[in-house]
C-alpha cells in the first residue's frame, strides 16, 4: 500500500492506493498548531498497523517562512560580509514608489558574524580560518542561544574547504546544544553569493522545524515516509530534514505532476494547471514537460535550487472579501484558513469565495465530502449581506462581483505563466483541480480563450494523487564559472549520486550564458557540442540567438531518477439514477440547472448549463460548453462556441 498526503491550509487530502490498484481518496481538517497529528490520523484510518510507504507534500517550511516562525538562526560568511543579506540586491519590487515599504528581514543583524577567510573566484585558498577564531565563534553561537547556523563563504561553490574547516569546529563544539548546521556548498553550490546565502540562510531557518516534525510523524514505525521536493520529484524524511529548503513547494509540485500525468492519460500534453484550494491558487505551464527554475522568490526571498514554475496568488475557497476605504470590492490575500474557516462552516463570520457560492446555489448544504460535512447556508448569508451593505448591491449582485474579483485575480497568475513566458494560453488545455477549481475553470477559460478544460476524476486531491505518481529525485550541482574541463565535475556529481541512488537513472544538464548577460538558460547537456542547445533554446525564449558569440557554462547539473510505477487511472463505471437539479445563478440571473453526480455523466457529450459532483470537489460548467467522461475518468469540458 501506497498513500499520497497533502497538507492543505484548510484540508489535508489522503490518497490511499490499494494493493489491487483501486485508489481511494479522503479528506480531513487540517490543524495549523499541529499537522503532524492529522496525518497521522488519516494513515490509522487508511492503513491501521500495516506497513507503507506514504509520500507526504509539506507546508512545514513554506509557513515558517511565511509567517515568520522558524528558528533562532545565525548567519556566517566571510569577514566584511556580515550584512549581506541585508543588502541583498539593487532590483526595485516597485520602480514607482518613492517611499517602499523597508523590506522585512530574516537575519537577525546581531546574529550575523564574520570570518576571517579567502577563497579567490578560481577556488584558490587564500586565507584559511585559524583555531583561535573559530573558538571565539562557537563562543560567541552559545552565547546568543542560536538554534541553527548558515554557513556561506564567498567562492565557496569552487572550492569548499574553509566552510568544511567550520563545520567541522562547530559541530564539535555545539552538538551537545542540538544546533541545527547547514553549509552553502551543501545546499546550493552555485554562482552569486547573495543567492546562495539566502537559499542556504532559508534552509536553517526552517530546517529544525522540518525536522521535529519529521521526528514526529517517524514515532509511527509502521510508515516509511518521504516527503515531496519543490522539483516534482520525493526524497527521504532523512534528506528532507537537512535540506528542508527543497520542500518549500512541496504540496503545489505534486499538484503539477498530477495535471500532467493526468492530462496525458487523454491524449493532453499542453496543459496550464490550475489548482484552486482553499488558501491560494497554485497555476503552472507544461508542454510536454514541467516548466522549472532555479531562480524563484518565496516572499521575497530568493531560493536557487531547482524547483518548478509555479505561480502562486492568494485567491482560494477561503479568501475574505472585504470593501476597502474607497468603496472597492477587494478579494484576499487574507484567508480564513481552516479555522476559522469560511463562515457556512460554522465558526467564522468573514465573507469568503465560499461562501460566495453558496449563497449563489452552486454549493449545496448536504454537498461537502459527499454529505459528511454540513454547510450553513444562513450564516453565509449574512455574512455575503454585510459586504452587500458596504456596495449598495442585493446579496445575489455582492456574491458574483466576489466571484468576479477572485477570477481577475486567477487570470492575471495564469497570464504571468503563459503569456509573460512567451505562450498563448489558447495553445492549451486548463487543467483544474483543488477544491474549488472546477467552480471557475469554465469562466476563467472563456476570459482567456481556452476551449478545453480538464477536470481529474480525483480532483480534490489532485496534489496528493500527484504525489504517488512522482519519482524518486535528487539533484547535484557545481558552479563551474570560469573552468574549462567539466568532465571531472560532472564524474564526482554522479559517484555522489550512484552512491544515494544506486538503481537511479542519471541525466546532465548545465546553465550556459552568453558571455556578459546576467542570466543563464539550463539546456541538457552535450558532451560533442553543448552549445548548440542553448543556441536553440535562447532563439525560442528571445526570438534571436549570436552564435558568433562566447558561450559561458556557469553551472553545470546532475539529476538522478528513480522511476517508478504509477497508479492506474480508470473511469468510475457509469452509475444512472434520478437526476437532481437546482436553482443556481448564472449569467446573471437564476436558472434551475441539472445537478448530476460524476457517475452520472456519459461518454458522449452533453449540453451545459450543469453543476457536476464529486467527493472533493464540483464542476459548474456554464451555456454554451459540453462535457463529457472520458475512458481516463477525466471531465472534458469544451467550448462549443
Amino acid at each position: 500500500m501506497r498513500i499520497g498526503v497533502d497538507a492543505g491550509g484548510t484540508f489535508t487530502d489522503f490518497v490511499v492506493l490499494h494493493d489491487d490498484g483501486q485508489l481511494e481518496t479522503f479528506k480531513l481538517r487540517s490543524s495549523r498548531t499541529d499537522p503532524a497529528r492529522v496525518i497521522l490520523e488519516g494513515l490509522a484510518r487508511a492503513a491501521g498497523k500495516r506497513k507503507v510507504e506514504v509520500v507526504h507534500g509539506s507546508t512545514v517550511a513554506t509557513n515558517a517562512l511565511l509567517e515568520r516562525k522558524g528558528a533562532r538562526t545565525a548567519f556566517v560568511t566571510t569577514a566584511g560580509f556580515e550584512d549581506l543579506l541585508e543588502i541583498g540586491r539593487q532590483n526595485r519590487a516597485e520602480l514607482y514608489n518613492l517611499t517602499p515599504a523597508p523590506r522585512r528581514l530574516l537575519a537577525d543583524p546581531k546574529l550575523c558574524f564574520g570570518v576571517r577567510e579567502r577563497t579567490y573566484h578560481d577556488g584558490a585558498i587564500a586565507l584559511r580560518p585559524t583555531a583561535a577564531e573559530l573558538a571565539r565563534l562557537s563562543a560567541k553561537l552559545r552565547r546568543a542561544r542560536v538554534q541553527a547556523v548558515a554557513i556561506c563563504f564567498l567562492h565557496s561553490y569552487q572550492n569548499a574547504a574553509n566552510e568544511r574547516a567550520v563545520v567541522k569546529q562547530l559541530n564539535a563544539a555545539l552538538a551537545l546544544n542540538g544546533v541545527y548546521l547547514c553549509s552553502s556548498h551543501e545546499i546550493s553550490p552555485e554562482f552569486r553569493e547573495y543567492e546562495r546565502s539566502s537559499t542556504t540562510f532559508v534552509n536553517a531557518y526552517v530546517g529544525p522545524l522540518m525536522e521535529s516534525y519529521l521526528d514526529n510523524l517517524s514515532r509511527a514505525r509502521n510508515y516509511r515516509i518521504a516527503i515531496m521536493q519543490s522539483n516534482g520529484g520525493f526524497l527521504s524524511a532523512k534528506a528532507a530534514a537537512k535540506h528542508a529548503v527543497r520542500t518549500v513547494l512541496s504540496g503545489p509540485a505534486g499538484g503539477v505532476v498530477g495535471a500532467l500525468e493526468t492530462a496525458r492519460l487523454s491524449g493532453f500534453r499542453r496543459v496550464l494547471g490550475f489548482d484552486m484550494g482553499g488558501t491560494s491558487t497554485d497555476v503552472s505551464l507544461a508542454d510536454g514537460a514541467p516548466r522549472e527554475t532555479t531562480e524563484a522568490m518565496v516572499d521575497g526571498y530568493p531560493i536557487r535550487i531547482p524547483m518548478l514554475d509555479i505561480h502562486t496568488v492568494g485567491a482560494g475557497g477561503g479568501s475574505i472579501a472585504r470593501v476597502d476605504a474607497g468603496g472597492l470590492l477587494r478579494v484576499g490575500p487574507q484567508s480564513a484558513g481552516a479555522d476559522p474557516g469560511p463562515a457556512c462552516y460554522g465558526a467564522g463570520t468573514d465573507a469568503t469565495v465560499t461562501d460566495a457560492h453558496v449563497v449563489l446555489g452552486r454549493i449545496g448544504a448536504a454537498q461537502l465530502l459527499g454529505g459528511a460535512m454540513s454547510i450553513d447556508v444562513e450564516r453565509a448569508a449574512a455574512a455575503v449581506d454585510r459586504i452587500a451593505r458596504g456596495l449598495k448591491l442585493d446579496r445575489s449582485a455582492a456574491a458574483a462581483g466576489i466571484l468576479r474579483v477572485a477570477n481577475a485575480n486567477m487570470e492575471r497568475a495564469i497570464r504571468v505563466v503563459s503569456v509573460e513566458r512567451g505562450h498563448d494560453p489558447r495553445d492549451f488545455a486548463l487543467v483544474a483541480f483543488g477544491g474549488s477549481g472546477g467552480l471557475h475553470a469554465c469562466e476563467i477559460a472563456r476570459e482567456l480563450g481556452i476551449r478545453t478544460v480538464i477536470v481529474p476524476e480525483h480532483a480534490g486531491a489532485l496534489s496528493a494523487l500527484g504525489m504517488l505518481m512522482a519519482d524518486a529525485v535528487r539533484d547535484y550541482a557545481a558552479g563551474v564559472l570560469g573552468r574549462i574541463s567539466f568532465e571531472k565535475t560532472f564524474g564526482a556529481l554522479e559517484r555522489l549520486a550512484r552512491r544515494e541512488s544506486p538503481s537511479a537513472e542519471i541525466e546532465r544538464s548545465a546553465d550556459l550564458r552568453y558571455r556578459g548577460q546576467s542570466y543563464e538558460l539550463n539546456v541538457p547537456w552535450n558532451a560533442a557540442n553543448p552549445v548548440r542547445a542553448f543556441h536553440r533554446e535562447h532563439e525560442r525564449i528571445y526570438g534571436y540567438a549570436t552564435p558568433e558569440r562566447e558561450v559561458e557554462i556557469v553551472t553545470i547539473r546532475v539529476r538522478a531518477r528513480q522511476r517508478l510505477a504509477k497508479p492506474a487511472l480508470r473511469r468510475t463505471p457509469c452509475r444512472k439514477g434520478h437526476l437532481e437539479t437546482r436553482r443556481v445563478w448564472l449569467d446573471g440571473g437564476w436558472r434551475t440547472i441539472p445537478v448530476p453526480q460524476r457517475a452520472q455523466v456519459v461518454s458522449r457529450d452533453n449540453a451545459g448549463p450543469a453543476l457536476v459532483l464529486d467527493y472533493g470537489s464540483t464542476t459548474l460548467i456554464p451555456s454554451g460548453w459540453k462535457y463529457r467522461n472520458d475512458r481516463a475518468g477525466n471531465l472534458i469540458v469544451t467550448s462549443s462556441a
